[in-house]
């Protein structure tokens, strides 16, 4: 009895062992989230052993993988506003298509990730950027704003300019209390921001507009959507896109209140359009969770919007805009994914439940983040329709090739970049380029299709 416990007490440290060097041998080249095997093992072995793990066998490893990203760090705060070229490879996508990628530094603080990624201070180190005609305009999660010519992302330097801004004069005047920049966007001369904040009836969102000026930007609300919640939380939503009849789209996340996404006198948990002279708004959809991508296809009058789910169900949904009705996708009712924690309450199929089915699903969840559509005709990736999909979760590209009429999906595929958060992605008509917000460093990433 004793020999046998022996041996059963043997056999499962040489298991625990192999999969742990089974684990490196994945990781040591990057994290890849998605892993099946990675998967797998996490599901086997409890995440204190995990951790254990990761703090005695690959101490030494990790160590010398965190100078490596110290050093980074050390260069990117040295060369101040340089916007200097440090990394430049090729990278092949898992269906072996091959890209360029270009990193430049930004002047922006990191994500902390041994914060956590629900973690306040880490909501003000979420940046975004807008491709702006001959120009590149980025914002900061704090509000700092910077702009470059958008043709030297040819060179060595991006030469970033900063540009003045009255958003912590506006914020300490009104006593709001800054929570984080949640999109940036750029329409008619006017620069647009949603921006989450505290103020004594609690936290909101709302959005901010200023006229397009390189030596300063004034901002003043533009759009106040009058939801306040108690607590902070990462459902927020925020995103801000182009529309038609001289309006914009904004996305609002349900902020983590039950039920509220499918009440239609609320903001939360919607999707509308707002209009550029008067800011009056109308629904464009409900039942949304935290909409963290947004595009309009005006070559299809479509509005395309990616959200996260709970523990798995991420989505991309599609909202053609020829019906009078306000379309419901789901929440808090119906999803692919599952509660963190508890019993699975949540339906399955949305058609059955009278909501409308997502274009695409990802269980596990990579972290989606901003879309981008595009379409054959601007000749840029394999003379396809394609919807780029950016995550966090997953470090990764996911590229979805469709069919003209956008009514099934013809070819999947993905392009990995380890140790990386893609945060905001925009594709550029005239350079045919892909420009990307790496997020760790964090960085200004250019993708260049080679085939």
């Amino acid at each position: 009895m004793f020999k046998n416990k022996k041996f059963l007490i043997f056999t499962f440290i040489t298991l625990i062992s192999v999969l742990a060097i089974s684990v490196w041998s994945i990781t040591s080249k990057g994290y890849d989230r998605q892993n099946k095997i990675i998967l797998f093992i996490k599901k086997i072995i409890p995440a204190h052993v995990a951790r254990s793990i990761r703090e005695t066998v690959f101490f030494i490893p990790n160590l010398k993988q965190r100078n490596e990203f110290l050093k980074i760090q050390v260069d990117k705060y040295e060369q101040g506003l340089d916007g200097k070229l440090f990394n430049q490879t090729l990278v092949k996508s898992k269906n072996n298509k091959k890209f360029e990628i270009k990193e430049f530094f930004l002047p922006f603080p990191r994500l902390d990730t041994r914060l956590g990624w629900a973690a306040t201070e880490n909501s003000k180190r979420a940046h975004y950027l807008e491709v702006v005609n001959d120009k590149v305009l980025v914002i900061s999660g704090l509000g700092q704003t910077i702009i470059f010519d958008k043709k030297n992302i040819n060179s060595k330097q991006l030469k970033q300019i900063n540009i003045p801004n009255n958003l912590d004069s506006y914020l300490q005047k009104n006593n709001l209390n800054l929570i984080g920049i949640r999109d940036l966007f750029v329409d008619d001369n006017f620069v647009y921001i949603s921006l989450v904040h505290k103020e004594r009836k609690g936290i909101t969102i709302n959005v901010y507009r200023a006229p397009l000026n390189t030596n300063r930007l004034t901002f003043l609300k533009f759009f106040e959507t009058n939801e306040y919640w108690e607590n902070y939380n990462v459902f927020s939503g925020g995103r801000l896109e182009k529309y038609k009849d001289n309006k914009i789209l904004f996305s609002i996340g349900f902020s983590g209140i039950p039920k509220v996404s499918q009440n239609k006198n609320s903001l939360l948990g919607k999707i509308i359009s707002i209009d550029k002279n008067t800011s009056k708004y109308e629904l464009i959809s409900i039942g949304h969770r935290n909409p963290q991508g947004l595009y309009y296809e005006a070559s299809r009058n479509l509005v395309i919007n990616s959200e996260h789910g709970p523990k798995g169900g991420d989505e991309i949904n599609l909202n053609f805009q020829n019906h009078k009705d306000v379309p419901n996708y789901g929440w808090d009712i119906a999803s692919y994914g599952s509660p963190y924690s508890g019993e699975d309450f949540f339906k399955k199929s949305h058609k059955e439940h009278g909501f409308v089915e997502p274009f695409k699903n990802f269980t596990p969840s990579i972290g989606i983040s901003e879309i981008v559509s595009v379409t054959k005709d601007k000749n840029f990736f394999n003379n396809s329709n394609t919807i780029f999909a950016s995550s966090l979760r997953a470090g990764s590209i996911y590229m979805i090739e469709t069919d003209e009429k956008f009514q099934k999906i013809i070819s999947e595929d993905r392009l990995f970049f380890k140790e990386q958060r893609i945060r905001d992605l925009e594709f550029d008509e005239d350079l045919k380029i892909l420009f990307v917000l790496f997020e760790h460093t964090p960085s200004i990433g250019t993708i260049n299709y080679l085939n």
